[in-house]
């Protein structure tokens, strides 16, 4: 018998500058700045209604997990939570079967878990006919994963995810402005062919990295390098526009140096030595993707030296990742199998 399926991608991102400003209590008391772009690496989510009572979801990642839709909410016990507050928050009836799988490991720097969520909530309006504009979407994103589960770290990953594209993102008590840059083709063909992504092969733990990074706000010793960074990311994201690649590598450079000032927990021993490998062998600048301490790291780098600086790395253990810059945000589609 054929049988519809939904199914919805969202591309993860490179956070390239600015990331740590869209963190609370920060964002809402100075106003946050990040810039990012999202790349084709993407979270997955896959919905088959079953005609029965009963949801079935199942991860790559994450395992699986089976319940009664007719049995209330379903409990929060960190086991594909994510799944549970789009089912709860739509107070879903209808049994089905949910398959959920990410092109990034866990704890890799690219916005894996608010990636994910953007993709279920992606596949289940889809599937349920609901319609939803960007910013609601990231909005609803960000509330779910934040503030109903409590997992932490900013707001970027939920709106990069769901707008895709080269963006420069406002954050304040008042909401989330994204701003898309007008970058040339000629540009981002440049910039595509200077870049390097590679997985340090260390994943980490963004949860304390963050609490970490917000205690030393509250402290008062982390405030001039959140301030520097957001600056930081407008300089940055001009350069861009502008076709400035060699500007913009430096910059980055720049953001890797003011990030690090955020918490000692950012960066360490292996982190330093590759970076200080890329620098000494032609990368302009770069940095960690995400919260740090492990995970992926970017570099901007003179196109000639990029292979040199990529076997270089590689004796760190790094593995240099393909990859392209992705325009379009999160889409849905129907298939028949």
């Amino acid at each position: 018998m054929v049988q519809e399926i939904v199914r919805s991608r969202a591309p993860l991102r490179i956070g390239i500058a600015g990331g740590g400003t869209d963190v609370e209590p920060y964002a809402s008391s100075k106003g946050g700045v990040v810039f990012n772009s999202t790349i084709n690496k993407y979270a997955y989510c896959s919905i088959r209604p079953n005609g029965t009572d009963t949801l079935t979801i199942r991860s790559l990642d994450y395992g699986s997990f089976e319940a009664s839709v007719d049995g209330g909410p379903l409990k929060y016990d960190g086991n594909l939570d994510l799944a549970k507050a789009v089912a709860n928050h739509f107070d879903i009836k209808e049994g089905f079967d949910m398959f959920i799988h990410s092109e990034a490991p866990p704890g890799s720097g690219l916005g894996g878990s608010s990636t994910v969520i953007v993709a279920i909530l992606k596949a289940v309006t889809e599937w349920q006919n609901i319609v939803m504009d960007k910013h609601e979407m990231a909005a609803l994103a960000y509330h779910l994963e934040r503030e109903i589960l409590g997992l932490k770290g900013g707001k970027q990953d939920q709106y990069a995810a769901t707008f895709g594209g080269f963006n420069r993102m406002d954050f304040d008590r008042y909401g989330v402005t994204v701003r898309p840059l007008d970058v040339s083709q000629d540009t981002i063909e440049e910039l595509q062919y200077c870049s390097l992504l590679c997985y340090t092969g260390k994943s980490r733990e963004s949860a304390d990295i963050i609490e970490s990074q917000v205690k030393s706000f509250q402290d008062g010793t982390n405030e001039d390098a959140l301030d520097a960074a957001k600056g930081l990311a407008i300089e940055l994201s001009d350069a861009l526009v502008k076709g400035n690649i060699p500007l913009v590598g430096e910059l980055l450079g720049e953001t890797w140096e003011q990030k690090k000032r955020f918490s000692n927990k950012i960066s360490n021993h292996m982190i330093d030595a590759m970076y200080k490998t890329a620098i000494s062998n032609g990368a302009y600048g770069g940095k960690v993707s995400g919260a740090g301490g492990g995970g992926f790291m970017y570099f901007i780098c003179e196109y000639d030296k990029k292979h040199i600086i990529a076997k270089e790395l590689s004796r760190w253990g790094a593995r240099v990742t393909d990859f392209m810059f992705e325009p379009n945000g999160a889409i849905s589609w129907r298939a028949k199998q």
